[in-house]
């Protein structure tokens, strides 16, 4: 990447902090699109189930794919951001996303009265997830290079709340999307999200004017992200942390439905707002972490309140059962907020340790373990279904939980906070 330094009274060096929030902008769009489809699309479960004739471990498996698609394709994409740079990475990724959603209404959609084989819906939510794989460490490294320490947690938790936004808004629009249009209207309206998000990552998205070389964990001098041990632990606590955040995401909306028995406009709309509450803390949190310099005491702190939250889902469904229906659409309102509260802060700590030259590798690395666990929680729900019940899957979610606690390193390295403390691009 070639650098011009620019001196801070500098009308150009003015602009190109202002153009940052474009492309911050870009990043949020194209993550929001995405997490449409990925998260999204599992709040239609219901309907996907009866549309294409599914059992819940057919449908755990379908979903499950999306996320294998993603875990697989992350670190190669990853690596090739690092090579090539954010844009042309994210144009690439993204715009193929689009084609493919609009192949899958095209060809794998139901029509009345029939439904396609279940290996067309099986293979589109494989490439999806293969290919949508690009959008997370190429606009996460793009925000990396605009932006400095001390900016990074709240930059990089407004670009992962485009998750929490895309996904509540998934779960707004498309259930009832499912339920009177189909799905070819659903997957079509996939795709023309991520085609517009593709166009402004075009008009937008540039390589940043100034050298962003964050000083990054000391111990990978000579080496790489792939070296650091503080680097596989965090995302070793990003892939626990999500199982509670995906078990409700994924099969949040057949609980409600099966176990508590409430309707789609109570399911949808508790699932909104996880979402929502999410992003609103995902911002604050980056924020306030900036501030204090806490990263890590936060993502620990996340950890153990999802744990508490979970277990107490679970023992409130093993005693009281279906008649307390209130009390499980709370805590799982609740503790799905909590659960999906951090992302930012955990991705800001993996670019920072890696340094902004190689932060697509690592933020690669960390959505390598989350979206592998978005491919396994929905394999492993209908699995501890048929062996128990509700409450052993809950409690589980919460057991996962406190793993991450203990998982996610214990203490900052100081020169990877303080060598450009207060600087600004």
């Amino acid at each position: 990447m070639s650098a011009t330094v620019l001196g801070p009274a500098s009308p150009k060096a003015r602009a190109d902090r202002r153009h940052r929030w474009k492309v911050l902008a870009v990043g949020v769009a194209a993550n929001a699109s995405f997490a449409a489809a990925f998260s999204g699309l599992p709040t239609t479960a219901v309907f996907m189930r009866a549309a294409y004739d599914l059992n819940n471990a057919l449908l755990g498996l379908v979903l499950g794919l999306l996320g294998l698609g993603i875990a697989l394709s992350e670190l190669p994409w990853g690596l090739l951001t690092d090579r090539w740079g954010d844009r042309r990475v994210l144009l690439l990724g993204l715009g193929t996303t689009a084609l493919a959603l609009a192949m899958m209404a095209l060809v794998a959609a139901p029509s009345p009265g029939a439904a396609p084989p279940r290996g067309l819906l099986a293979a589109g939510m494989l490439l999806v997830g293969l290919l949508g794989g690009s959008v997370n460490g190429s606009s996460g490294r793009a925000v990396m290079a605009w932006f400095r320490e001390g900016e990074r947690g709240l930059a990089m938790s407004i670009r992962q709340t485009a998750l929490p936004a895309g996904g509540g808004l998934g779960a707004l629009v498309l259930p009832p999307l499912a339920a009177t249009h189909g799905f070819a209207v659903v997957f079509g309206g996939l795709a023309g999200l991520c085609a517009l998000a593709t166009l402004a990552a075009a008009r937008w998205l540039g390589e940043p004017p100034v050298e962003a070389a964050a000083a990054g964990d000391p111990s990978m001098a000579g080496s790489g992200p792939l070296r650091s041990t503080a680097i596989w632990r965090v995302a070793t606590g990003i892939g626990l942390l999500c199982v509670p955040q995906l078990a409700v995401l994924t099969f949040g909306a057949i609980f409600l439905h099966d176990f508590a028995g409430v309707g789609v406009a109570v399911t949808s709309g508790a699932l909104v707002v996880v979402q929502v509450g999410a992003g609103i803390l995902r911002v604050w949190s980056g924020h306030w972490t900036d501030r204090r310099r806490n990263r890590r005491a936060y993502l620990r702190g996340c950890a153990l309140a999802s744990a508490g939250l979970f277990l107490s889902l679970g023992l409130l469904t093993a005693t009281l059962g279906p008649a307390a229906w209130w009390w499980s659409v709370s805590l799982l309102t609740f503790g799905g907020v909590i659960a999906s509260a951090w992302n930012g802060i955990a991705f800001t700590e993996l670019a920072s340790l890696a340094g902004a030259a190689r932060a697509g590798t690592a933020l690669a690395l960390g959505n390598s373990f989350a979206f592998l666990t978005l491919f396994l929680t929905p394999l492993a729900i209908p699995v501890l279904l048929a062996w128990s019940a509700w409450p052993t899957v809950w409690i589980a979610a919460a057991g996962s939980a406190l793993a991450a606690s203990a998982v996610f390193p214990p203490q900052a390295f100081p020169g990877a906070v303080s060598r450009d403390r207060g600087a600004r691009p």
